[in-house]
């Protein structure tokens, strides 16, 4: 391919596209990579204090959850725009795929329920006030349960990030 193409690797599109995949890939999972700060943060500060630093991580994830759409379809701008020098049925970019909509279903399945029940159980605790009959609140037990889950299903998802970037990094099968 020509140095000044309108396609391939050496293409201007092809690099602005990557810049964008790039900006996407960094805005949306470095947006949510350090989440389990957000939820140490919430731990020491109990009521109002914990329910706000979970409604503002609620409220970035979903921004950065944009940006996490974008990657995939502007990896596919990437292929199309490469001129052949990427493929489909490229194993380092099939696994790519894989990983990246396991990570999604794991977040829509299990991340995404979890933190909004969360927060609407300190919700539930701030709109009571500490009043509760018998000492513990009954929300505590479930809030512990879903904290687990939330650290649990952050380190896979974390994982597989990195696995992700090591498949895009050293591209096997190629």
């Amino acid at each position: 391919m020509q140095k000044g193409s309108d396609v391939g690797i050496d293409s201007t599109l092809y690099n602005l596209v990557l810049v964008l995949h790039l900006v996407a890939v960094v805005a949306g999972f470095g947006g949510v990579f350090l989440n389990g700060v957000y939820g140490g943060q919430a731990k020491t500060r109990p009521g109002a204090g914990a329910l706000a630093i979970g409604e503002a991580n609620l409220a970035a994830t979903k921004v950065a959850e944009y940006a996490i759409y974008a990657v995939p379809l502007l990896g596919i701008a990437l292929i199309v725009l490469s001129d052949g020098a990427w493929e489909f049925s490229q194993l380092w970019i099939s696994v790519s795929f894989l990983l990246y909509f396991v990570a999604v279903g794991l977040a829509h399945g299990l991340l995404f329920p979890s933190a909004k029940r969360m927060n609407a159980l300190a919700a539930e605790l701030v709109a009571a006030g500490g009043a509760f009959e018998g000492g513990r609140p009954p929300q505590m037990a479930e809030m512990e349960a879903l904290e687990k889950r939330l650290g649990l299903v952050s380190m896979v998802l974390n994982l597989i990030v990195v696995a992700v970037i090591v498949v895009m990094v050293f591209k096997p099968g190629l």
